[in-house]
C-alpha cells in the first residue's frame, strides 16, 4: 500500500494505529495511553483563541462606512486575508489612517477588530468606532473608551498621542463599534 493511501486512511480513522496499518506489528487499535499535561496558561481573558481563522481585510476607502460595513449582507470590498495562528476570533481588518493613537499605532498599520455593541463595551479598551457627524456624515477613528464625567450617556475618546485631546460624545453619535484585538505593523518594505 503507497504512503498516501496510508495517509488518507490513518486521517478517516485516527483510532488505526499507523504501525500496524504500514508493518503488520502491534495492536490494530491504538491503546489509550494518553497522557494529560497541564500547561500553565497567563492569558488574561476567556475569548477562545481560533488556531487557524482567516480574517478579511477591507477597504474602507471603497465602503459606505462602518456600520455598512458590519450591518450589509453583501460581500464587501475585500483586499486579502490575513491569518495569524492562536488569535481571538476577529470579524475583519482595515488600514489605521491619521496619527490618534501615536506611537502605539502609526498610520498604514492594520487592526483587526471584533464587532460588538455599547451594552458590551469595556472601558479603558480601545475601539474603532464610527460617530455621526450629521445626517450624511461620519467619523470613523481608532481611540481608547473610557466613562465620561458628564454621566452615564456620555463616553470619553482618548487618544495616545498627547496632541489629541480627549472628547466627550453622546451615546447616540456612536453607529458602529468594533474592540480592536490585534494590530499589524509593517516596518520595512525591503
Amino acid at each position: 500500500m503507497g504512503t498516501d493511501k496510508a495517509c488518507k486512511i490513518l486521517h478517516y480513522y485516527p483510532e488505526i494505529n499507523s504501525e500496524w496499518l504500514l508493518t503488520g506489528n502491534g495492536p490494530m487499535i491504538k491503546e489509550d495511553n494518553t497522557s494529560v499535561m497541564i500547561m500553565k496558561n497567563d492569558r488574561k481573558t476567556a475569548d477562545a483563541i481560533h488556531v487557524n481563522q482567516e480574517i478579511p481585510l477591507y477597504d474602507l476607502e471603497a465602503v459606505a462606512g462602518l456600520r455598512e460595513l458590519f450591518n450589509s449582507g453583501e460581500p464587501q470590498r475585500v483586499l486579502d486575508t490575513i491569518k495569524i495562528p492562536n488569535l481571538p476570533k476577529c470579524d475583519g481588518a482595515i488600514s489605521v489612517t491619521g496619527d490618534s493613537m501615536y506611537p502605539l499605532l502609526k498610520s498604514g498599520d492594520i487592526v483587526l477588530y471584533k464587532e460588538t455593541e455599547f451594552e458590551n463595551i469595556f472601558f479603558g479598551e480601545m475601539y474603532l468606532l464610527s460617530v455621526k457627524l450629521n445626517d450624511w456624515e461620519e467619523y470613523i477613528t481608532v481611540k481608547y473608551v473610557q466613562k465620561s464625567d458628564q454621566g452615564q450617556e456620555y463616553v470619553k475618546l482618548v487618544s495616545q498621542n498627547s496632541h489629541h485631546q480627549p472628547k466627550d460624545i453622546h451615546i447616540s453619535k456612536i453607529s458602529a463599534l468594533a474592540l480592536i484585538k490585534a494590530s499589524i505593523r509593517i516596518n520595512t518594505m525591503m
